[in-house]
């Protein structure tokens, strides 16, 4: 899903994809495609951009070439650079998602140096200054709610639906935060542990309800319907509130909870499907719903 933005006197593209945000900014006239990581906490640059700018080549052909004829320099050289650059799917001019080599701030500014331009300097402040704009948010975490509540208004979201998805995920917080301080490994048991609730109280895994909804790689929570999203935040916030009655320690007592607090969301379920006629967990998807939440 793709928008755009104008901001002091640039425009900026957006695209949201899961836990990943793109962006492609200007510098100088010269588009710049980045994406966040949220993993990682932070910006990832395409390196084919940036070289672009150093070198001066509008044309994206031949920053390719420079790229890869520096790229095979600086690997005889043994330079750790390369093998510090990733590889991640970015938007190409045509449209579609494409293998591309990204690096965040601190490896661009060490490539920079193996590129004689006059650009260097004013690329390198670019870099800092767009590296440290999402950074702000680990000072102050009201930054980052503000941005989730703004990239869903801006896909269409009711304030509704807004509100009920940043609860959920409030509720969701709380519980991922007993697992981490009661030995549960993140990860692989964190996503057992949240497949078992969900299945509980749905009948369906996380990924049968993805591919319900006919979703690949995007968050199924940002697909949900307004009711889906409260029966879910139902769901774990049972599992807490029992894990901390029972005092589960590690990943296999922590199941137990799982069960029982998708037990009492799906109980709550079937009594106002079996009241309204209404089936809760739906194909639907925010693609196909014009008014979520309403």
């Amino acid at each position: 899903m793709l928008f755009s933005s104008r901001t002091t006197g640039r425009i900026i593209m957006y695209s949201i994809n899961m836990n990943r945000i793109s962006k492609i900014s200007v510098f100088e006239g010269k588009k710049i495609r980045r994406i966040w990581d949220d993993k990682k906490e932070k910006w990832f640059f395409s390196v084919v951009d940036i070289v672009g700018v150093l070198t001066s080549q509008m044309d994206f052909q031949l920053a390719r070439n420079y790229w890869k004829v520096l790229k095979n320099r600086l690997r005889k050289e043994g330079s750790e650079v390369v093998t510090k650059c990733n590889r991640l799917k970015l938007k190409a001019e045509d449209g579609k998602l494409r293998g591309t080599d990204v690096a965040d701030v601190e490896t661009l500014l060490r490539l920079i140096q193996s590129v004689p331009s006059p650009k260097a300097e004013p690329i390198k402040l670019w870099l800092a200054k767009v590296g440290y704009e999402r950074m702000q948010e680990t000072v102050d975490p009201e930054r980052s709610v503000n941005r989730a509540r703004s990239n869903w208004q801006k896909l269409g979201r009711s304030q509704k639906w807004i509100q009920q998805r940043m609860m959920g995920q409030e509720t969701r917080n709380k519980l991922t935060d007993y697992w981490k301080e009661n030995d549960v490994k993140e990860k692989d048991e964190y996503a057992i542990l949240t497949n078992i609730i969900h299945e509980e109280w749905s009948d369906l895994s996380v990924k049968k309800h993805k591919r319900l909804k006919n979703l690949k790689r995007e968050n199924l929570r940002d697909h949900m319907s307004e009711a889906e999203l409260i029966f879910t935040a139902l769901a774990e916030l049972s599992t807490r509130q029992i894990a901390e009655n029972m005092e589960t320690k590690g990943f296999e007592d922590n199941k137990i909870p799982a069960k029982k607090g998708g037990r009492i969301a799906k109980n709550a379920r079937l009594e106002l499907e079996q009241k309204t006629g209404k089936k809760i967990v739906t194909p639907e998807n925010y693609l196909l719903i014009k008014n979520i939440g309403n």
